[in-house]
């Protein structure tokens, strides 16, 4: 009975007209940011953060969810029609979804992923819904050794699901950890690495590291860019699938939603790793093998459909735990505590509204996200004539006016380019932001569980492994830290000779063939 008077508390919230609106804003923003290369869902909240101070902490939750799964549907359009991934979960898309676009099949493809997106979406929020409230049960018998294992476990598994080296992640996150002790001691109060600077007694400000980071830094990075995108000038027909695409395309959508969800719940998952995930599932199930790249529908509807349950389901670990699942879901946690609200296993009790209206958005928000794909691809494509620099302009208007008014401090101003420049320079050096901006906010977490621990234990480590949650924990960490050293020896065993046997073998031709040096 509890879950159905949650359910039609988040109704009742999700279907106010306010909320509805800004699930539709949401949504629609998402979409079109999906479509724009290279800007993504992170930027765009980031961007966004200073404008949801100003609302209910449930609204500003429900417009930033909307954002984040609305773009992984916006990200299939330039997928399919330019082979040009609006968002970088929707790169699979473009090896059999171009394919499909090449042979006029552009209308089906769509089709199909805004179908299997809707999907996953709605199954994965069905999923939420019946796990999240135990989650949370079980999460009220959390102490400090299991939040401290917890944020561990966030911190290693996106340095080894993501997209980048293992190293170059380890040392952004090391730096993360770095930044977020900058202030107070949250045990004894005293200031650390401030300067002098009375304006870092507070610490970094979160808002202003992300803005910078992800705002700025990607603004400077595309404006580097000098590609030039082709509008779609052919008219895209027959976007509905036919029966033979979609029982083609049903074991895909089916697996693709589980793998998704389940993927969804780790930390460091995320869109990137269930589409891939999915697409080497689906091509290692099919009779024929050979087909995936050259126009496969299941190549489309299982990544599509895995990367928006993906999306859905990383709200557990963030509602129930109180640990972001991956950098999206940081900033959005960033936006809860600014407002005085800490995620976590109180969040159903304390604030049902937040919890169980975010749910429900989510049913709502998925239902306008399938209105709007099928019949508006063709406007949505038109975005792209929008030049680069216009887009960029407004943006860092909206960036610098954004962060000075949320503390009225000109500091935050600096430290937003500061950070702006670094996010510039790690994205030409191949480092990633997001392994900083996840350590940055799970680093006070980690810090007060563990001194909290310590002081439990009298200084006593063993008491990360001597209780059954957090030494189980640490031993799925270990597992995963020895797997990934045995895989890359393999890997270098076996690339070994294949380099070499050239190496031994050039110098005898060469000979052969000058007989006279």
């Amino acid at each position: 009975m509890d879950l159905l008077q949650g359910i039609a508390q988040g109704f009742a919230v999700a279907l106010d007209p306010v909320n509805i609106l800004y699930v539709f804003v949401g949504v629609l923003i998402g979409t079109v940011i999906g479509v724009l290369p290279g800007l993504g869902p992170t930027a765009t909240i980031a961007l966004l953060l200073p404008l949801t101070y100003e609302i209910e902490p449930s609204t500003a939750v429900i417009l930033l969810a909307g954002i984040y799964y609305g773009s992984m549907y916006g990200g299939t359009i330039t997928s399919v029609l330019l082979r040009l991934p609006g968002e970088a979960a929707s790169v699979v898309t473009t090896f059999d979804g171009y394919e499909m676009a090449k042979q006029g099949r552009a209308g089906p493809a769509l089709g199909i992923a805004a179908i299997g997106s809707f999907i996953g979406g709605i199954l994965a929020v069905v999923g939420l819904t019946l796990l999240a409230p135990p989650l949370a049960s079980l999460a009220v018998s959390f102490g400090p050794p299991e939040y401290v294992a917890l944020t561990v476990l966030g911190i290693l598994l996106v340095t080894y699901l993501g997209t980048g080296s293992a190293l170059k992640s380890l040392s952004m996150a090391a730096l993360g950890l770095l930044l977020a002790t900058i202030g107070q001691d949250p045990i004894t109060g005293t200031t650390r690495f401030t300067f002098g600077e009375v304006s870092l007694f507070d610490g970094l400000d979160f808002v202003a590291v992300a803005m910078g980071l992800f705002g700025v830094g990607e603004i400077l990075h595309s404006l580097e860019r000098t590609e030039k995108v082709q509008a779609v000038t052919k008219k895209i027909r027959n976007i509905w699938p036919s029966r033979s695409d979609l029982r083609r395309s049903a074991g895909a959508i089916g697996r693709g939603s589980v793998l998704g969800f389940v993927i969804g719940v780790l930390p460091g998952g995320g869109g990137v790793v269930s589409s891939l995930a999915s697409y080497a599932l689906e091509k290692r199930r099919a009779k024929d093998p050979s087909r995936f790249g050259k126009g496969a529908i299941e190549g489309v509807a299982g990544p599509e459909t895995a990367n928006n349950a993906s999306s859905t389901s990383a709200f557990i670990p963030l509602l129930t735990l109180g640990v972001p699942a991956n950098v999206v879901l940081a900033l959005i946690f960033g936006a809860l505590l600014v407002q005085g609200i800490t995620p976590g296993p109180q969040l159903i009790d304390q604030h049902p509204e937040i919890f169980w209206g975010v749910i429900a958005s989510m049913f709502v928000g998925n239902l306008m996200l399938l209105a709007l794909n099928i019949p508006l691809v063709g406007v949505f494509v038109q975005i792209l004539r929008v030049r680069a620099g216009i887009l960029a302009a407004f943006a860092l208007l909206v960036t610098m006016a954004g962060v000075f008014s949320i503390n009225n401090d000109v500091t935050d101003m600096w430290v937003v380019l500061a950070f702006g420049v670094l996010g510039w320079l790690m994205k030409k050096t191949g480092f990633e932001p997001g392994p900083l901006v996840l350590a940055f906010v799970l680093g006070p977490i980690l810090e007060r569980a563990f001194r909290q621990s310590m002081l439990i234990s009298g200084g006593n480590l063993g008491i990360f492994v001597t209780r059954p949650i957090s030494g189980g924990i640490f031993l799925v960490m270990a597992l995963v830290v020895v797997a990934g050293i045995v895989t890359a020896r393999r890997r270098r065993l076996v690339h070994l000779p294949a380099e070499d046997e050239p190496a031994t073998s050039t110098p005898e031709p060469d000979r052969r063939t000058t007989p006279g040096e």
